[in-house]
């Protein structure tokens, strides 16, 4: 079955410091992440991450919103 995956990256060149970013925040919170298949991580280990990386972002950005 092909992959029909709709995510794509808004920003192509900003991929290398998203993935970068992903292992961080999986690092901080104890997931196994490693490059390549992580189908044996669960959805809320996979989830954990994702949910930790957009609470990050929006913190960052607030920030940055708030010294303007």
């Amino acid at each position: 079955m092909a992959s029909r995956s709709t995510n794509r990256t808004a920003v192509p060149e900003a991929k290398g410091a998203l993935d970068k970013f992903k292992y961080e925040v999986a690092s901080e919170l104890g997931v196994p992440l490693s490059d390549g298949y992580n189908g044996d991580l669960t959805s809320r280990q996979n989830g954990s991450v994702g949910g930790y990386m957009v609470k990050k972002m929006i913190e960052e950005q607030e920030k940055q919103m708030a010294n303007k």
